[in-house]
């Protein structure tokens, strides 16, 4: 074969790779647009348990044909709180049973039964459900396209293959046989396959396509039969890197979810290795018994062997490490070492479970408990402001502002979360004076997550003042931390109410405290009047000094609402307030 007979090869198999793993993606992708959001309830409520965990997660990767699909999905749960790691790990040992599906689908109609002759009109047909008006019948069509596209895509690739002849190729033998020692495979050889197999479905980001490749290479006598079952190991390895890389931008347990993945894959393929020539005659037996042929003789029975292989790996594995899950949990941990943060800054529900409501003022009562860890989140932001005012080192400067941001995202999930779950209480059979209550409760958390967004509007005037150099005087530096302090008391004194019994709070502190605030920040803008008059400092250090002061006063206002909100009991109902409880035998 000459130059350009090896270019246009190469260039037709690329091309034939590329249009598979388009037709997998976009297939993928209509599934779950198919399912609709149902998929991601089932994976967030059915997985109380590991065993039920691993069940899901087997079930929802079958539909979708994409464990990377599930894997990220589990990864994006995690970050939210929606699922803790135990259950999560659960999850993503059953996408791995429910990837092997593809492998079968792509053995039994694209390897044993070419179905290419097919792929022209299914393609047509998804087009025409496309065209067509109609929401349901659109994902329908591109599921068809995708699935038309794959098989296409698989039908150029064995072509392409089939073209080199590798079967009969001398040269491609005597290097393939340099590999083989004793009439059989070394160690270092099956290792060296791993390793390959790991970076190829890296570099592809789909372990079907590694698998689709490993088949056809195999049953075209490319590679020996057990080299490519250590590709299929390597397979498992690589599409762990998918979730990792997703866990890269989210929070330690995003991370520890992804890690936990890589784990449960690792130890499968290493315990694999260590039985391997046990594993090795037991698949070719099987293969013997359903297909009538040894795998190492016949090269149609490879695309059996291999897909059960897989399956028996995937199967296997899960069975014997989901007893371990809590080791496996540790271990995650341990590899993703925490930096020394406060707590506040992992998200995730304490006190109420996503999906899940109690019974009257048992609710109640957890909601009540996840409004206080809210509130302390807040107020632990809050004191990360005078800390930044005063950082010199540029690095921690840094840190403490990305700390604040993720403070503020935190703030804007927890609001999310608890609404969700008080809405859901609001349309149960709840009393009326409950019902009140959960309004008063959705008026706290909403006035908690101005405050949070007022921490964060402080951070960036902060940073603004720092990038514009701008340098405030030690009297105006002074001024604004009397200023913090007194937000800083009026906070401490809401927080105490929210963790009183809300029948025997006194809003009598809280005004106090409120309008101290108010009458400090009247003294400070009334001197900063004055300085400006007489030109004490420049107009834009004072744009950004009164920016500040102002930004603390709402803060104050905020606060003053919470408190309103917990004595609304005390109000006669002629008052625009929301009256949260009026049963004398309640206790909070």
């Amino acid at each position: 074969m000459n130059i350009f007979g090896i270019i246009s090869l190469t260039a037709l198999i690329i091309g034939s790779l590329a249009l598979f793993l388009f037709g997998m993606k976009y297939m993928s992708e209509a599934l779950q647009k198919l399912s609709g959001n149902k998929l991601r309830t089932v994976l967030a409520s059915f997985t109380s348990n590991r065993f039920k965990a691993a069940l899901t997660g087997t079930l929802v990767t079958s539909i979708i044909q994409s464990s990377s699909a599930t894997t990220v999905m589990v990864v994006s749960f995690v970050n939210a709180g929606v699922l803790n790691l135990r259950n999560a790990i659960g999850v993503i040992m059953g996408s791995n049973i429910g990837t092997t599906m593809t492998a079968w689908i792509i053995t039994l109609f694209g390897i044993k039964y070419d179905i290419s002759s097919l792929s022209i009109p299914i393609i047509g047909l998804g087009f025409i459900f496309m065209i067509i008006k109609n929401k349901r019948l659109k994902p329908m069509g591109e599921c068809f396209m995708g699935f038309g596209l794959l098989f296409l895509g698989l039908s150029f690739l064995k072509d392409s293959v089939a073209t080199l002849d590798l079967a009969n190729n001398s040269a491609f033998i005597q290097f393939m046989t340099s590999f083989v020692s004793d009439s059989s495979i070394s160690y270092v050889t099956i290792l060296l396959c791993v390793f390959i197999g790991t970076i190829i479905t890296i570099v592809l980001q789909s372990s079907s396509a590694m698998m689709a490749i490993t088949l056809i290479l195999c049953s075209a006598g490319a590679i020996p039969f057990e080299m490519a079952l250590a590709l299929v190991m390597g397979e498992n390895i690589g599409t762990t890197f998918t979730a990792n890389i997703a866990a890269a931008i989210g929070n330690i347990q995003a991370k520890k979810a992804a890690r936990s993945h890589l784990i449960f894959n690792i130890i499968g393929v290493i315990w694999v290795l260590i039985a391997f020539r046990l594993i090795v005659p037991f698949i070719d037996k099987v293969t013997i018994q359903i297909e009538g042929h040894s795998p190492f003789v016949e090269a149609s029975a490879i695309p059996f062997a291999l897909s059960f292989f897989h399956s028996f790996f995937n199967l296997t594995n899960t069975a014997l490490l989901i007893w371990f899950v809590p080791k496996i949990e540790k271990l995650s941990e341990y590899m993703v070492k925490r930096k020394p943060m406060d707590e506040d800054e992992i998200f995730k529900l304490e006190y109420i479970s996503s999906g899940f409501v109690g019974l009257g003022e048992l609710s109640i009562d957890s909601a009540k408990k996840e409004i206080q860890v809210y509130a302390r989140r807040v107020t632990r932001m809050y004191e990360f402001i005078p800390q930044l005012m005063d950082l010199k080192d540029s690095k921690k400067y840094a840190t403490l502002l990305e700390r604040i941001e993720h403070y503020e995202s935190i703030s804007d999930k927890m609001e999310i979360e608890i609404a969700n779950y008080l809405t859901s209480l609001s349309s149960d059979s709840i009393t009326s004076e409950t019902t009140l209550r959960v309004r008063g409760m959705l008026r706290i958390i909403d006035n908690l997550e101005s405050i949070a967004d007022q921490n964060f509007q402080l951070a960036k005037m902060i940073d603004d003042k720092n990038e514009q150099k701008i340098w405030f005087t030690p009297e105006m530096r002074e001024n604004l931390n009397k200023l913090y302090e007194l937000v800083r008391i009026a906070l401490q004194i809401m927080n105490e109410n929210l963790n009183e019994n809300y029948r025997n709070v006194e809003i009598n502190r809280a005004l106090d405290a409120e309008e101290q605030i108010n009458n400090y920040r009247n003294v400070l803008r009334t001197e900063h009047l004055e300085n400006l008059k007489n030109r004490v400092y420049p107009y834009e250090t004072g744009i950004i000094y009164s920016g500040i002061y102002a930004l603390l006063e709402k803060i104050g206002d905020f606060i003053i609402n919470i408190t309103e909100a917990i004595v609304n009991a005390k109000y006669t109902k002629d008052t625009s307030l929301t009256r949260l409880s009026q049963d004398p035998e309640e206790d909070d």
